[in-house]
C-alpha cells in the first residue's frame, strides 16, 4: 500500500517542519510538502495530490478559512484537517459547514495527530476530544432551532447504531464489519441519516451526536 501524502500548511516554520519529523517518524506516512500560505497550498495541492491537507486556520495573505473554501470549491473530496488554537474555536463551526474532515490542536500529543491523519484517510472524520465540547458549544451558539432527539428525527434503531459508529471516528468499511452488513447497505443508511438530521457530512453527523449525547445502545 502507497504511504499517505500529507501537505502541511502553516505560516511558522517552526510549526511547519515540527509537524514534518513528527509525522514522519511513523511509518507509511509520508510529507510531500510544506506551504506558508494558502495561496502557496492552493498550487501545491494541484501539484503534488497529497491525500490529506493539514491546514492552519490563521495564516496571511489566504487564510485557513478562505483556503479551504478554494479547496472545496476546486474538489470538494479533497481531505482536510485543520490545525488550530485553543482561542481559535470561534473559527471552527464556519469550517465545519465548508466541509473540514477533521480538527486537531498544534499542541496536541503525536498519537493524536497520526490518528487523525489515519481516520481522515480511511474516510472518517476526527475531533481532538477537548475541541469535541467547544465545537458542540458554538454549534449550539448559531442553531435556532430546537435540538430534536433520534426518536424525533425519525432514525431507525439500525441508523441510531450506525450513527454511533459515525461519532467514533469508523468508516463504512469498519462500521459494516462491526453490525455485520455490507458496506453498499451502510451507505444507503449514511445517507438517509444526513438526510433526517439533516447534515451535510460525517463531521457535522459526529458534532450532532455529540451534542445529543447518543451512545450506543
Amino acid at each position: 500500500m502507497d504511504d499517505i501524502k500529507v501537505l502541511v500548511v502553516d505560516d511558522h516554520s517552526l510549526v511547519r517542519h515540527g509537524l514534518k519529523q513528527i509525522i514522519e517518524l511513523e511509518s507509511g506516512i509520508n510529507v510531500v510538502g510544506l506551504a506558508g500560505n494558502g495561496k502557496e497550498a492552493i498550487l501545491m495541492v494541484q501539484d503534488l495530490k497529497p491525500d490529506i491537507i493539514l491546514l492552519d486556520i490563521n495564516m496571511p495573505k489566504l487564510n485557513g478559512i478562505q483556503t479551504l473554501r478554494r479547496l472545496k470549491d476546486m474538489d470538494k473530496n479533497i481531505k482536510v484537517i485543520m490545525l488550530t488554537f485553543h482561542e481559535e474555536r470561534e473559527y471552527l463551526f464556519e469550517t465545519i459547514n465548508l466541509g473540514a474532515n477533521g480538527y486537531i490542536l498544534k499542541d496536541a500529543e503525536s498519537e493524536s495527530l497520526i490518528k487523525a491523519i489515519r481516520n481522515v484517510f480511511k474516510g472518517s472524520s476526527y475531533i481532538y476530544p477537548t475541541l469535541a465540547t467547544e465545537l458542540v458549544s458554538e454549534f449550539n451558539h448559531k442553531e435556532e432551532s430546537v435540538v430534536k432527539n433520534f426518536r424525533e428525527d425519525n432514525l431507525t434503531k439500525r441508523e441510531y447504531e450506525i450513527l454511533t459508529l459515525i461519532a467514533e471516528g469508523f468508516n463504512n468499511r469498519e462500521i459494516g464489519e462491526n453490525l455485520f452488513i455490507s458496506e453498499k447497505t451502510v451507505k444507503n443508511h449514511v445517507s438517509n441519516i444526513f438526510k433526517k438530521i439533516n447534515v451535510n457530512d460525517r463531521t457535522q453527523a459526529a458534532i450532532y451526536a455529540y451534542k445529543n449525547n447518543i451512545k450506543k445502545l
